[in-house]
């Protein structure tokens, strides 16, 4: 597995990751002793950049990724989140970035992970109540006191990202980015190559709809939070799906999958982008970490711009509530 890093003193990770939010929430039922085993066969594969935060199943996945990594903590570069606050039910309580919430999140996560550090510590969401200075200020500590190696952000603009640079350095920023949400491409990734950070391209392959597996929105089994997402609405479905069919195409004539073929595209972003496609199915883990060798000419590259150029998809990432969230 390729690796590779924004600045010489910054991390050095897998090019392809494992987001683990889907083993213990939003996209069906769980299986632990299953997602377990897709992250040792992860590591197996120098698929080493792990994601998790401390929101997905209300803490129950950096439960789930500390019991994993056990005996193989030393294997795997560990990325956690905290910000999004949860509460009874799994009820969305809000976004903390106060200076004595992040102490006491990062502690909740060390302890809840059975570790004695985390590799990349993000703000999973900017707190539009409190400087990012204070935010960044308090989460530097965390380095300082040895409980955290790199600091990194979530969803944020431009102008937060360089506030936040001057306080601390910034070694990741974690945004969604894939063939359907192109919008990182105009000014975060150029942004990120400037000042030595590692862009992370989350939900690559738009939440699974750009592998081609979902053909209508019924096919999301009950409970499944992409049915309440507008691109994957009754309304915007059918003219999505459109657009896949492109993709499809050109992965057939490579001899690849569409999903590689959209994995190898986030790739092409430039050399400090990394992805981390999510998922439980092992077959799957494995051809996703195949798309690290999969080659796109620059013919190939023009064939998808015109398929899938920016903005093309229909419906917004997230609904209103949530879109406000992003971009902080």
């Amino acid at each position: 597995m390729e690796r590779r890093r924004a600045r010489e003193d910054g991390p050095e990770v897998s090019a392809i990751g494992l987001g683990c939010m889907g083993m213990s929430e939003f996209y069906g039922e769980a299986d632990d002793a299953r997602s377990e085993s897709v992250i040792h066969r992860a590591l197996d594969q120098g698929v080493t950049f792990l994601d998790t935060a401390d929101m997905y199943g209300s803490g129950a996945n950096e439960q789930l990724v500390g019991r994993a990594l056990k005996d193989r903590r030393d294997e795997a570069f560990l990325a956690t989140k905290f910000a999004i606050k949860r509460g009874e039910g799994g009820s969305f309580t809000g976004v903390s970035g106060r200076p004595e919430y992040v102490r006491e999140a990062c502690d909740a996560s060390l302890k809840r992970l059975g570790v004695d550090h985390i590799d990349l510590y993000y703000q999973h969401r900017v707190d539009p109540e409190v400087p990012i200075e204070e935010t960044v200020g308090a989460m530097a500590e965390l380095v300082a006191a040895g409980k955290v190696r790199f600091l990194g952000l979530s969803e944020a603009a431009p102008a937060t990202v360089r506030r936040a640079a001057e306080v601390h350095p910034i070694a990741a920023l974690q945004t969604e980015l894939s063939l359907w949400s192109r919008d990182p491409e105009a000014e975060l990734i150029p942004l990120c190559a400037e000042l030595g950070i590692l862009f992370v391209a989350y939900s690559p392959l738009g939440r699974g709809f750009l592998t081609g597996r979902y053909r209508s929105p019924a096919d999301f089994p009950e409970g499944d939070f992409r049915r309440n997402l507008p691109r994957f609405s009754a309304e915007n479905f059918g003219k999505n799906l459109e657009l896949v069919a492109g993709v499809e195409e050109l992965a057939e004539s490579k001899g690849c999958t569409a999903a590689q073929l959209a994995l190898a595209w986030v790739l092409t972003r430039g050399d400090h982008v990394v992805t981390i496609p999510g998922t439980t199915n092992p077959d799957r883990l494995d051809q996703n970490a195949g798309a690290a060798k999969v080659d796109l000419t620059p013919e190939d590259l023009a064939t998808l711009d015109g398929i899938l150029p920016p903005d093309a998809a229909e419906g917004t990432r997230y609904p209103e509530q949530r879109m406000s969230m992003v971009d902080g």
